[in-house]
């Protein structure tokens, strides 16, 4: 196990930069999952980690050892990539003795750590199968098994379950889980996936062009998002997003919504325009004349709830709707809104002004239901 941390790295592609000044530690033991769009710099983030680019400055540490500019083979690490990247002409047990082997290990130690690999994955029956019969889920955990049976101080895991299904996707998020609670090992894993992100991490980094948006775990990511990039992207349906009319001033408590005033937790620092940032699920239904008055515009059924768009004098905007609650198109209901969950942003840099404030109020949101 060890601890990584990245300190003010930079990479520049001729005039593109890839990855803007990060720092980073990602801590011993941890499941980190870094998360953003495509070309938001996660993979190159990785590369570099695995020595399979070096930055351009900037340092890597690895259980306090500086690897920037160590190759891969000198990084005790094992990378697992979206393809898979097993021998074709080698079975499943000679891929998975493929790098013990290189490492000139005794045959009787060679043997016990595949079986202890083979039993962890629940692979033990296909070690005499060749890999082109498998099925990508069994390919997959092939592939996880040869970067474990070398026993690294870290694994790095760049979109491994980018091209599974959907079904053998939610699988091997439980088994990757369950394979980490078991080994404990450093995890780095790279996706676009919020789904996968969520279910997966201990702490999650989000990336966007180049730059470290937020870093923090799950439920910090989710009701406490640094700006509003991270608000639409985290969440489905993303946060909702009303425009505050006139300016905010730093020490109010609340924020008029076409004429309603609503509270809100205390806004920090004031902005010439703000954002009025709210998630579906903390969006409230009454009867008419009880809040902000609104139109249902459309609804969509989930099984085990609906998911309304709402057209108000502040603007649209979704909520999570209970499926015994029954809404047509045409209906008229009024708003409330979890104030405790609101979150304000500045119009201008779309970076955060105020969300809970005590830091009990944010430990019982960060671990409670999302």
């Amino acid at each position: 196990m060890a601890e990584i941390r990245i300190d003010k790295l930079h990479k520049r592609f001729s005039d593109f930069i890839a990855v803007r000044d990060s720092t980073l530690t990602l801590e011993d033991g941890k499941f980190v999952v870094l998360l953003g769009p495509s070309g938001c710099g996660k993979t190159t983030t990785l590369r570099m980690l695995a020595g399979l680019e070096f930055p351009t400055s900037g340092s890597i540490t690895l259980a306090g050892q500086d690897v920037t500019y160590l190759r891969p083979r000198e990084r005790d690490i094992a990378m697992v990539f979206q393809l898979f990247a097993l021998y074709p002409h080698l079975g499943v047990r000679g891929n998975l003795e493929f790098p013990l082997r290189n490492e000139g290990l005794p045959r009787a130690e060679i043997d016990r750590r595949v079986a202890d690999v083979a039993a962890i994955l629940r692979i033990e029956h296909l070690l005499g199968a060749r890999v082109g019969g498998l099925s990508g889920g069994d390919r997959q955990r092939v592939a996880l098994g040869r970067a474990i049976v070398r026993q690294p101080q870290a694994f790095l895991m760049d979109e491994p379950l980018g091209t599974l299904d959907a079904e053998f996707r939610e699988l091997m998020c439980v088994e990757l889980r369950k394979l980490h609670a078991r080994l404990a090992t450093t995890t780095v894993f790279v996706t676009h996936d919020q789904n996968e992100a969520m279910a997966l991490a201990d702490h999650i980094v989000v990336m966007n062009q180049g730059e470290i948006l937020q870093a923090d775990e799950p439920g910090g990511i989710y009701n406490f998002p640094s700006c509003m990039f991270v608000a639409r992207f985290i969440g489905r349906p993303p946060m909702n997003f009303l425009p505050i009319p006139g300016a905010v001033r730093a020490g109010d408590e609340a924020v008029s919504l076409a004429g309603l005033p609503v509270a809100v937790p205390r806004i920090g620092q004031g902005a010439a325009a703000a954002v009025f940032g709210v998630r579906p699920e903390h969006v409230q239904l009454g009867a008419p004349g009880e809040g902000l008055a609104a139109e249902v515009r459309h609804v969509e059924y989930f099984g085990s709830h609906w998911i309304a768009e709402l057209a108000t004098a502040a603007g649209t905007l979704k909520a999570l709707v209970d499926k015994s609650q029954r809404l047509a198109p045409g209906d008229r209901v009024a708003l409330g809104f979890d104030t405790a969950r609101i979150v304000l942003f500045d119009a201008g840099t779309e970076r955060l002004l105020a969300s809970a404030t005590t830091r009990q109020h944010r430990e019982a949101l960060r671990h409670g239901q999302h």
